[in-house]
């Protein structure tokens, strides 16, 4: 049941999102800002007026990470938040002027690093590397639920 070194993908996937994220974080360093604050003003761009809860779905963080971002930007006057009338329980933010002027210049810093990327595969690889990301995400889905119902049946009382 083991795979040889050649087999397994998984350690190539982590350290091509490794030098990802070092290479964006390194170009956003000098404007203050993290690669999560950058995500969430860039959300924030395309989703003005998004609950904290949607803002952690499209950054792909936890409700409490995106809280924590937005409690930062909130901080340095780049996000403001507001009462929603129809739902007090909710808060939805959206970028201040200072917010957006920050997010131009961060953008052009990440769209160099996405900009390479882009030129070292032709449009034909960048669809076919899509495509094989979004299969790898399916396989790894599938083999969590698997486990998920191996180890559910597992603790199942036996008769």
């Amino acid at each position: 049941m083991s795979l040889s070194p050649e087999e397994r993908l998984g350690l190539d996937i982590v350290s091509t999102e490794h030098v990802l994220m070092n290479a964006k974080t390194a170009a956003l360093r000098p404007l203050g800002l993290t690669v999560a604050q950058y995500a969430a003003l860039l959300t924030l761009s395309q989703n003005p007026g998004i609950s904290g809860a949607g803002l952690a779905r499209a950054c792909l963080v936890t409700p409490q990470a995106a809280a924590a971002v937005l409690k930062t930007l909130e901080a340095k006057a780049l996000v403001e938040r507001f009462t929603d009338d129809w739902n007090l329980n909710v808060r939805p933010a959206r970028l201040t002027p200072k917010g957006l002027d920050l997010l131009r210049r961060a953008d052009e810093a990440a769209v160099r690093i996405e900009r390479a990327i882009r030129d070292a595969l032709s449009p034909g690889e960048r669809t076919e590397l899509r495509e094989l990301l979004h299969r790898c995400r399916a396989a790894i889905d599938g083999a969590t639920a698997e486990a998920a119902a191996v180890s559910s049946a597992a603790s199942l009382p036996e008769h």
